[in-house]
């Protein structure tokens, strides 16, 4: 297993998600609500901008490695799908949302891995609909965990908006997987 700088930071990021649940079983006698939502998400946006920085180092330095393809999406979905059963607990994204987007993680996760196992792992290689959902998570995520008007800007309001949108990119990108995949399913089940 290698081990770089844009490793560590993808390592970074996943040992920030306990960090970042743990927050919300502190008692509000120690931590007051607000100050807990906004440094929770402060550490989002910290963990959300290591996956844009050790993807941009990893290409810069010449340290890509298979196992860094390997982990950089796992800590994405591990993020993303703790900070939405954040959320669901604060009732703060609707369970259908969160549904979506974490079936969605499942399945293309699985349909990449089925892929990769029979050589055609280039038909479901990311595509720019899975980076639009990817950023609107991102945006949307830690605006919904500060919850506050931060500078006037009503951020539960925008992340409501911004959540709703990813959840259609989500269902989007899946179609344009499976799209994608299709032939192969095809062909592998009239074989079975």
């Amino acid at each position: 297993m290698p081990f770089n700088l844009p490793i560590a930071l993808t390592w970074l990021r996943i040992a920030m998600i306990p960090l970042i649940v743990a927050l919300y079983y502190v008692p509000t006698s120690l931590m007051p609500e607000a100050t807990r939502d906004a440094v929770g998400a402060a550490f989002f946006i910290i963990a959300a901008l290591t996956d844009w920085f050790d993807g941009w180092l990893a290409r810069r330095w010449n340290q890509t490695s298979s196992f860094g393809a390997f982990l950089d999406p796992v800590a994405d979905k591990l993020m993303v799908c703790a900070a939405l059963l954040i959320l669901l607990n604060l009732d703060r994204v609707d369970a259908f949302i969160a549904l979506i987007i974490i079936g969605r993680e499942i399945t293309i996760s699985a349909l990449r891995e089925w892929m990769a196992k029979i050589g055609a792992s280039g038909s479901v290689a990311v595509h720019w609909l899975g980076k639009f959902k990817t950023a609107a998570q991102m945006v949307a995520i830690p605006c919904l965990l500060f919850g506050q008007p931060l500078f006037g800007v009503p951020t539960d309001l925008v992340g409501q908006a911004l959540i709703v949108v990813a959840a259609v990119l989500t269902v989007w990108s899946m179609c344009y997987y499976l799209k994608r995949a299709w032939p192969e399913i095809r062909t592998r089940s009239e074989r079975s």
